[in-house]
């Protein structure tokens, strides 16, 4: 069963952020320093482009294939 865009966009976010919001990461970056704060907006900013940009099925392997080890290690 393959997962829709949004799907796989929450899943990634879960992977990489666990229980915080990316935008409240990227303030929190910030507050540590700005510099690296704007390369945490950056990155967000990236990430979400890719997720928009991909091919479904591709994104949907990649998702699935991300979220079974993050699963495996908690």
């Amino acid at each position: 069963m393959s997962i829709s865009q949004k799907e796989a966009k929450q899943l990634l976010e879960r992977i990489i952020f666990e229980d915080d919001r990316p935008e409240d990461w990227v303030q929190d970056v910030w507050g540590m320093s700005p510099t690296l704060g704007e390369s945490a907006a950056k990155l967000w900013e990236v990430f979400e482009a890719l997720v928009e940009c991909s091919n479904e099925e591709k994104l949907d392997n990649l998702v699935k294939s991300l979220y079974q080890s993050y699963l495996e290690q908690k």
